[in-house]
């Protein structure tokens, strides 16, 4: 077990800064079948809803801004640099916006696309992707959005245990468990915190466990990521100050 600090944040962390998510009551799943443009069936029945949906995210995250959460995290990792492991599930850019420049995407990043037949990633911006898109390293029109979609793997997701490893202190932060086992992570670490408004059931494939994840941390923050962001800091900062 090493001494840096690994952050893994999920959708509550920019839902602040107006990134609408599927599980909020007026969330995207009010508008999409979360199946129909967030997976491999859905990208094979229908690709250009799907290109439409990622369009419409892309173009919607032009004016969002960061929020007290991502500043916080931006500030952590100016004041300790190589000390913070940042690994996110979001895709949008809100954490870059405000400074951070050591981010983990583990489920891609809106902003870019990729090539179908060289792999090869690109930043577009805001705009929405072209029906004429071509590669621009092989002239490939295989031009698909860079999210991983349910049924397909997260390469990113090579990069957890190696930031277990090298971590002693974990900050699941805007996360409900239910994509990442936050639980099986926190048993990994003395020093874990999870900062959520919403206690949230621990379930896995085999079922639900009848505790709440927030049992399985030492410290547990029942707050929106802007309402905990200075605790969190304080948190991050006593233990790269002084350890256990």
């Amino acid at each position: 077990m090493g001494d840096k600090v690994m952050i893994l944040s999920g959708a509550g962390l920019s839902a602040e800064s107006g990134i609408r998510t599927f599980r909020d009551s007026d969330g995207l799943w009010e508008e999409y079948d979360v199946m129909q443009v967030c997976s491999t069936q859905g990208w094979e029945a229908d690709r250009e809803l799907v290109t439409q949906f990622y369009n419409a995210r892309r173009i919607d995250l032009a004016d969002k801004k960061p929020n007290a959460a991502h500043i916080a995290m931006a500030e952590l990792e100016r004041e300790f640099p190589g000390q913070i492991i940042n690994l996110t599930q979001n895709v949008d850019d809100l954490l870059e916006r405000a400074g951070c420049k050591e981010v983990i995407h583990l489920h891609g990043t809106l902003t870019d696309l990729r090539c179908e037949s060289c792999g090869h990633v690109w930043d577009i911006g805001y705009r929405a992707q072209r029906a004429d898109e071509r590669c621009p390293a092989c002239g490939s029109d295989s031009v698909r959005h860079n999210v991983v979609m349910f049924g397909e793997p997260a390469p990113n997701y090579r990069f957890i245990q190696p930031s277990i490893d090298e971590s002693g202190l974990f900050v699941a932060i805007g996360t409900s468990g239910q994509v990442i086992d936050i639980v099986s992570i926190s048993t990994e670490f003395a020093h874990s915190v999870l900062i959520n408004p919403k206690r949230e059931m621990y379930v896995t494939m085999f079922g639900s466990h009848e505790r709440y994840i927030d049992e399985y941390f030492e410290t547990y923050i029942p707050k929106k990521a802007t309402e905990a962001s200075e605790e969190m800091k304080n948190i991050i900062k006593d233990y790269l100050k002084h350890g256990e």
